[in-house]
């Protein structure tokens, strides 16, 4: 498919003369300009309860915002982490996104400020990710939710930390968790899919971006086969919860995110896989720039809601 136009407006106002590669900033730079740049949407939604809080984790305190789109008890929860490549972003970066999701699936987004790399390796997100899930299943009357109607979510790397928390919570015994949305995950460690190929370069994510991002995160070669740090390498994804998982045609990630679906399948677990075509990494977030965003937020809400036994 051809690029989309919303997506051929964007790339050109992106591609600014003389603009600096991810890969030649300092993280603190890189993390400013995604500040930057998300700063720009618009369109948030008005929620009746926004509220940030810290808990507690392994190493210590988390901070969370809580969005709520009632008053209400036993509003479902969905546990978000977001994209970034472990290194960027922040509870900021993603508050819009939180309060679409929140207001559509007429419950709950508790969004994650986990630990980023390099100051925090492998597997402290995770780490922190999986705190706060086990946080939301255990205080979820107190914070108006439903234990029962707990999923996780996120984005990129949030998706990988999504995919990563499920299988730890299988592997644990606890929390129970009912579906895991996976918006173009990283899966694999490994740079050498058609895609990665095709959408090298020129497509917002590039390989060497994602190149950059796993250096940051990974502590040695050894974390790189771990299932925690790339879910693909798992032998047994059985047992785990549904899945919804978006990908995108224009995107490095696209074969390794169809890639688990397929495993997620084939190890009995029910799927919904769904290629955005003529789109790039990121578009889930933008759909104040680009309608097919606005599309994918609502199938991955309305997948929520048949998860949560709620009417689309």
């Amino acid at each position: 498919m051809p690029l989309d136009d919303d997506v051929k407006m964007l790339l050109s106002l992106l591609a600014a003369p003389g603009a600096p590669s991810l890969t030649s900033m300092s993280v603190e730079d890189a993390r400013a300009n995604m500040r930057n740049l998300t700063s720009l949407r618009t369109g948030a939604e008005e929620l009746p309860r926004v509220e940030n809080r810290t808990i507690p984790g392994p190493h210590g305190d988390i901070p969370v915002r809580l969005f709520a789109a009632g008053t209400q008890p036993n509003l479902p929860i969905l546990v978000y982490f977001h994209g970034g490549g472990w290194v960027l972003g922040d509870l900021d970066t993603h508050d819009g996104t939180c309060r679409t999701l929140a207001k559509q699936i007429d419950g709950i987004v508790l969004s994650v400020d986990y630990r980023l790399a390099p100051e925090h390796k492998f597997p402290k997100a995770l780490d922190d990710c999986y705190a706060a899930t086990l946080w939301a299943a255990q205080n979820a009357a107190a914070i108006g939710g439903d234990p029962r109607k707990l999923a996780v979510g996120g984005d990129s790397a949030g998706g990988n930390l999504s995919a990563c928390v499920a299988l730890k919570a299988r592997d644990e015994g606890k929390p129970r968790i009912v579906h895991q949305l996976l918006v173009y995950p990283v899966t694999d460690a490994r740079f050498d899919t058609a895609s990665y190929r095709d959408n090298a370069e020129g497509y917002f994510l590039s390989r060497s971006d994602m190149q950059w991002f796993w250096n940051h995160y990974l502590g040695g070669d050894e974390d790189a086969a771990n299932p925690y740090a790339a879910p693909l390498r798992s032998n047994d994804l059985r047992g785990l919860p549904s899945a919804t998982v978006i990908t995108a045609e224009f995107d490095p990630l696209r074969d390794e995110g169809e890639a688990y679906a397929k495993k997620l399948k084939d190890a009995g677990v029910p799927v919904e896989l769904r290629r955005y075509d003529g789109v790039i990494h990121g578009f889930f977030s933008m759909g104040d720039m680009i309608a097919k965003g606005k599309t994918a937020v609502q199938h991955a809400t309305d997948a929520l809601r048949r998860a949560y036994g709620q009417s689309s």
